[in-house]
């Protein structure tokens, strides 16, 4: 059959460019659309985004009067004093452990000499808590558990002479612990000694 013939064919053929071309108007219609979404979008969360940060900085931020500056000692400086506790007793012929914790009895620095006992370790870093604790020796501390036998309950404290607190403006910023000499007195004096080696 001739298609010229046939009015119906034509429309047919018509049709299908004409439903193409709307298909391709539709098409590009919702890309356009979907890109200016996008675009919006993006906008919005650009546009939210320093609001956002800045309501994080507000969140942890603190106000004035509300923090203190606290004086820590220096790596350096506790090394330094645990090598000259340790070295005092080197000299006096003692095998000792030297524990330096800072203001919050966290241990700085931990030498164990040669020869020390196991015990000594431990004890070691106990009496230095316990004198940045109370900001005095550990030999002064002895004496109060006859009025507060309990302070020797607190976890962490050991009430034996060896321990020595190190000061800055007359507050505590560290403690030195020595154990393993055949006395406290030892013990505390070669404290004593890494403390002074701070002063110099």
């Amino acid at each position: 059959m001739n298609p010229t013939s046939n009015p119906s064919a034509h429309r047919s053929l018509d049709a299908r460019p004409a439903a193409s071309r709307r298909g391709r108007i539709l098409a590009g219609t919702a890309a356009a659309v979907a890109l200016l979404g996008a675009g919006t979008f993006g906008a919005v969360s650009a546009a939210a985004a320093p609001a956002a940060q800045a309501d994080a900085s507000a969140a942890t931020s603190v106000g004035k009067g509300l923090t203190r500056t606290t004086t820590h000692l220096t790596l350096a400086a506790a090394t330094q004093a645990a090598q000259a506790a340790l070295d005092a007793a080197k000299k006096a012929d003692r095998q000792v452990s030297v524990a330096v914790v800072d203001r919050n009895g966290s241990v700085l620095v931990q030498l164990r000499g040669d020869g020390a006992g196991p015990q000594s370790y431990e004890s070691a870093v106990r009496k230095a808590y316990t004198a940045v604790s109370w900001n005095a020796p550990t030999s002064e501390l002895v004496g109060r558990l006859g009025q507060a036998p309990t302070l020797k309950d607190i976890p962490g404290t050991l009430f034996l002479a060896g321990g020595a607190p190190v000061r800055a403006e007359g507050a505590p910023v560290a403690g030195i612990g020595v154990a393993g000499a055949p006395s406290g007195a030892l013990d505390e004096q070669f404290a004593e000694a890494g403390a002074r080696a701070l002063g110099k």
